[in-house]
């Protein structure tokens, strides 16, 4: 006798905006943003586009971005020279859950992230980060190099 699997949502986090998969293809493809954050959207029951920022943006900005008492994910464009003087660009999937937020949001997007891993499938690196130090442009120099 064979038996079926169902999965459901709410042993897997929450569900993921449509319009999720097409801005990072736009930041992925078209380089149309330097880094998107996401947040879940509890009333909604899924993971939205909470900002985009613009290709003209710093790495400041963007970390000005995450709050200070909440979770976020994030997806940052990397751009950097190698030694061999190539320009090269790589994403990272941040996901941030600082010590100071809610256990209830933590949980929360501890048990999204991999269902938003799905539909951002094309990063390079992944960071998990719960405090400032975690995320400084150094962590990223080091892992992209």
């Amino acid at each position: 006798m064979a038996f079926m699997r169902t999965s459901s949502n709410a042993s897997s986090g929450m569900g993921v905006a449509p319009d999720i998969r097409e801005t990072f293809l736009e930041l992925q493809m078209k380089k149309a943003f330097r880094y998107v954050i996401f947040k879940i959207e509890e009333k909604q029951k899924q993971v939205v586009v909470e900002k985009t920022g613009a290709t003209t943006e710093s790495y400041d900005d963007f970390l000005a971005c995450l709050p200070e008492n909440d979770c976020r994910y994030a997806l940052y464009d990397f751009d950097f020279v190698t030694g061999e003087n190539v320009q090269k660009s790589k994403i990272f999937f941040i996901a941030w859950s600082p010590d100071t937020s809610r256990i209830r949001a933590k949980m929360l997007y501890s048990t999204s992230k991999d269902r938003i891993k799905q539909e951002l499938d094309g990063f390079h690196y992944e960071i998990q980060a719960t405090d400032p130090t975690e995320v400084e442009l150094d962590v990223l120099r080091d892992r992209a190099h």
